[in-house]
């Protein structure tokens, strides 16, 4: 197996990734990153090179990981307008010139594409290739979801070669169907959510203490609108607000989200964790957990960590996390990019306890989520009826 990711960075789908290969039985898994260290060489990667990122134990595991071609850090486009959109194409050629030169990925039978980016050079490097191309979809296919070159690519050229396909909801497999060849496997898979302890169903305390988000810091993740409705809900008193996640790829720091929150009068009850490693120790500290994308989410991971952690959930209503959590029975849903609807959710929780215990209790109960190990076990089968 060849698993294709293009950062090294602390996001979603790599640390999905690294809990898929450590889960991992019946296949021998190889990651490829196309980002080597500035002045040195592509090849296998070093303990140096690896230890701060979300593969950093992988190679004391014994996993193979390979850094290969130039970095891809800026998506499909290395800047604005033509020469921007030209510079990034070329930087996918030669990530895909690279992987196809080397003999570790030459000898994979399954080349499992696990990120958008990825999925665009994985493509280049499988053609014309007797390798079966599996594409794992993250994003909704949309303009809006990935943005409108990766969208193109998406449609006109890398799921027409797609062997098989991984969707992280029935929603995003549907925005991916039309552009889909006859007879592909298709597979809606949740993604590993690497917990390990699930508290007991039902644990709630007497009184909300912290409401809080875990995700990365992006505009579109809907920190912002987290922030004013906190202090719509809680203009006063000993309620704190955790935000939990850091910014990549380029996205805003937390400098505005503080600023918001000054100016909001709520500063010194904000606190911007950062990432951090123990995500499920961060969930349970939280008295309700919100996911509040100003988009449709495809499926966030932490909405499904907020249920089998049986906490208190608040959901925007579109995209997968509508898949998972009904308004009332395991969770609440708002109207997405609404403060008022927000602020409405957590006042509700707030004042009744019985409902958050109930809430709670259900969450955990939440039928269809997956350990780590039947998740890569899923895979697995996958993989290996297109490797036969």
């Amino acid at each position: 197996m060849a698993h294709l990711d293009h950062s090294r960075a602390h996001g979603g789908a790599e640390l999905a990734l690294r809990r898929t290969v450590l889960a991992a039985e019946g296949w021998t898994p190889q990651v490829f990153l196309p980002e080597p260290l500035a002045g040195r060489p592509a090849g296998g990667a070093g303990d140096a090179e690896m230890a701060d990122g979300p593969f950093g134990d992988l190679l004391h595991r014994g996993v193979p990981v390979h850094l290969a071609g130039p970095p891809q850090r800026a998506g499909l486009s290395a800047g604005t307008g033509v020469t921007g959109g030209l510079r990034g194409a070329a930087g996918l050629l030669r990530v895909a010139r690279a992987l196809r030169a080397d003999p570790a990925f030459r000898g994979a039978a399954v080349v499992h594409a696990n990120t958008t980016r990825a999925a665009v050079y994985g493509a280049l490097a499988v053609d014309r290739r007797r390798q079966a191309f599996v594409v794992h979809l993250r994003d909704l296919v949309t303009a809006e979801g990935m943005g409108r070159l990766a969208h193109e690519a998406m449609r006109r050229w890398v799921l027409g070669r797609a062997d098989a396909v991984v969707a992280n909801s029935r929603a995003t497999l549907e925005s991916a169907r039309p552009y889909l060849s006859p007879g592909v496997e298709q597979l809606v898979l949740q993604s590993p959510l690497g917990l390990e302890d699930p508290v007991p169903a039902g644990t709630v305390a007497d009184e909300v203490r912290t409401v809080g988000m875990v995700a990365r810091l992006a505009p579109w993740k809907g920190q912002e609108l987290l922030v004013r409705a906190f202090a719509r809900a809680f203009p006063a008193g000993d309620v704190r607000l955790r935000l939990v996640g850091a910014a990549q790829f380029g996205e805003d720091d937390d400098v505005a989200l503080r600023d918001l929150a000054g100016r909001l009068g709520v500063a010194e009850r904000v606190d911007l964790v950062g990432h951090v490693e123990d995500v499920a120790a961060e969930i349970r500290r939280l008295d309700v957990c919100v996911q509040a994308s100003l988009r449709p989410e495809p499926m966030g991971q932490n909405v499904l960590q907020y249920l089998a952690l049986g906490r208190p959930t608040v959901v925007a209503g579109a995209g997968g996390p509508l898949e998972w959590v009904t308004d009332g029975e395991n969770g609440l849903v708002f109207t997405p990019g609404s403060v008022e609807s927000l602020a409405a959710a957590l006042g509700r929780l707030a004042d009744d306890h019985a409902l958050r215990a109930r809430l709670a209790a259900a969450a955990a109960a939440t039928p269809g989520i997956a350990s780590d190990a039947e998740v890569a076990r899923r895979l697995g089968e996958l993989f290996g009826s297109l490797g036969r």
